[in-house]
C-alpha cells in the first residue's frame, strides 16, 4: 500500500457547543508528554494510514468531537512504519493519548506485550464487554482489560470478480485443486491468480495464515493451545507442512505475479485494483478502499480447502483502541466516554461500514457489506477463527513465518527449515 505523503496531523475542525466559531487544534502532538498540560477538553490519537483516502478513524473521531464539543487530534503514520512509531514513542514517553494496537502477543504493537511493559492504561468494564467470546486473553493482563476491539474483520483472498471474468473464469474455485488449475488458465490470459507482497514478511505471513485456516484450524481449532501446552510443534504438524507446501506449489504453478519475491503493497494495490491479478491476501476492509479507488467489484473469499477439508475463514478483531498509561485522569475519563460511545450498535455499524468490516456489536448477516456476502454463511455458522499469530507468544514466531515464506519463494528455505525456525522462535 502506498505511503502517506506527509506526517502532518489531520486537523479536525471540531465545533464546540458553547462557541459560535470553530476550535482549531493547536500544534502537532506526538512529541512531548501527552499526559502533561491542561488540555482536558480533548485528546490525541495516533493511527496507521494506508493511503490518503484511509479516513475511517478520523471520521468517527470527528463525529464524536462535533457531538461533544471536544478537541480531538488524529495523527496518521504510514502503515509500514506505524509499528516502529508506536513502540518508539511509547518507550520514549511521548506517544499520543490513544493508539490503534493489535490484540494478543504476536506483534510488536500487541496489547498484552505493551500492557505487561506498563505502557498502557486499563479500561473500564464496559470495554471488557465488547471483547469477542473466548478472546479475552488477547486483551487482558491479570484480569484487567487494556484494549477495546474496533470491528470484526474477515481476512481472506480479496477477489476481483471482473478480472476473473476477463480471464475466463466463471466462479471462484471451490477446492485447492481447482485453484491450481485456474492459475494456469489465468496465466494464459496474461494475468496472475494472486498478487503477493513477497518482499514484505507481514504479507507473506498473512498468506500462509489464510491457507492454515483449513489445513490446521478447521480440524483443530485449539491447535495454538496445544502448541502452548507443548503437545504439538510446527515441525510435526501435517497441517502446517501442507500449508507451506501449498505455497511452494502455488509458486511453481505460476499462481503469483512475476517477480513475486520482491513484491510490495504497491503491487497489491495496482494488481488487484487494475485487474492484472485476481486476488490478494489482505484484510477484507481493503475490498472497500481498493474497490472505491479503482471501481472494481471486489469480494472476500476464504482460501479453498483441499480434498476432504471444509471451507473455513479467518475473521477477528484485528485492531483495538488502547490508552497511553501516561495520559492524565481527565483525559482517561474523556477517552472512556468515547470508547463507550463508539461501541454502541449504531456507532459500531457506522464505523464498520466506513472501515469496510463487520460491526463489533449488533451485527446481523443481512446487514453485511456487499463484499462479505460471499462469506456470510461461514460467519453465521461460526466457521472461522481469529488470526493465528494473535495467540502466538511473541512477534518472532510470525517473523519466522513471514521471512520463511520469502525463503520458500526464492528457494533459499525448505518447508522443514521454516517450521523449525518457528518452533525455535516460540521457545
Amino acid at each position: 500500500m502506498p505511503q502517506h505523503r506527509s506526517l502532518r496531523p489531520l486537523r479536525l475542525p471540531l465545533l464546540a457547543a458553547p462557541l459560535a466559531g470553530v476550535l482549531l487544534l493547536a500544534g502537532c502532538s506526538g512529541s512531548g508528554d501527552s499526559g502533561s498540560g491542561d488540555s482536558a477538553d480533548g485528546f490525541t490519537v495516533m493511527v496507521a494510514q494506508a493511503n490518503d483516502d484511509d479516513q475511517s478513524y478520523a471520521k468517527v473521531l470527528e463525529a464524536y468531537g462535533q457531538e461533544k464539543g471536544l478537541n480531538i487530534e488524529v495523527i496518521p503514520y504510514p502503515s509500514d512504519g506505524y509499528n516502529t512509531q508506536v513502540t518508539t514513542q511509547l518507550q520514549a514517553g511521548n506517544a499520543a493519548d490513544v493508539m490503534i494496537l493489535a490484540p494478543g502477543t504476536g506483534q510488536p504493537i500487541s496489547i498484552v506485550n505493551l500492557a505487561q511493559a506498563g505502557l498502557l492504561a486499563p479500561l473500564a468494564d464496559s470495554s471488557t464487554g465488547v471483547i469477542p467470546a473466548n478472546a479475552e486473553n488477547q486483551y487482558q493482563v491479570d484480569g484487567k482489560t487494556y484494549g477495546q476491539p474496533t470491528a470484526l474483520v474477515p481476512v481472506g483472498l480479496v477477489y476481483n470478480n471482473d478480472a476473473a471474468t476477463e480471464a475466463g473464469l466463471s466462479e471462484y474455485p471451490e477446492t485447492y485443486e481447482q485453484l491450481l488449475s485456474d492459475c494456469k488458465t489465468v496465466r494464459d490470459a496474461g494475468k496472475s491468480f494472486t498478487v503477493l507482497a513477497g518482499g514484505i514478511p507481514f504479507n507473506t505471513g498473512l498468506m500462509a495464515q489464510l491457507i492454515s485456516a483449513t489445513r490446521v484450524y478447521e480440524a483443530e481449532p485449539d491447535w495454538n493451545q496445544q502448541r502452548a501446552d507443548g503437545t504439538v510443534t510446527f515441525a510435526d504438524s501435517e497441517g502446517w507442512k501442507e500449508t507451506l507446501q501449498d505455497l511452494v506449489d502455488m509458486n511453481a504453478g505460476g499462481c503469483f505475479q512475476d517477480g513475486v519475491a520482491g513484491g510490495t503493497f504497491d503491487n497489491i494495490t495496482a494488481g488487484l485494483g487494475g485487474g492484472t491479478s485476481l486476488s490478494a491476501a489482505v484484510p477484507g476492509s481493503a475490498a472497500s478502499s481498493i474497490g472505491q479507488a479503482s471501481g472494481a467489484t471486489l469480494t472476500v473469499q476464504s482460501f479453498p480447502p483441499a480434498s476432504g477439508q471444509k471451507p473455513f475463514l479467518l475473521a477477528s478483531a484485528n485492531y483495538a483502541w488502547a490508552v497511553n498509561a501516561k495520559a492524565d485522569d481527565a483525559k482517561k475519563k474523556l477517552i472512556q466516554d468515547f470508547l463507550d460511545w463508539v461501541a454502541t450498535p449504531e456507532q459500531a455499524k457506522s464505523f464498520a461500514d466506513s472501515f469496510g468490516a463487520v460491526p463489533i456489536a449488533g451485527a446481523t448477516t443481512d446487514g453485511l457489506l456487499p463484499q462479505y456476502t460471499t462469506v456470510g454463511s461461514l460467519l453465521e455458522a461460526n466457521a472461522y477463527t481469529g488470526l493465528p499469530n494473535a495467540a502466538w507468544p511473541n512477534a518472532a514466531v510470525y517473523d519466522a513465518l513471514g521471512t520463511g515464506v520469502q525463503g520458500l519463494l526464492t528457494g533459499q528455505k525448505t518447508v522443514d527449515q521454516v517450521l523449525a525456525d518457528m518452533d525455535s522462535a516460540w521457545g
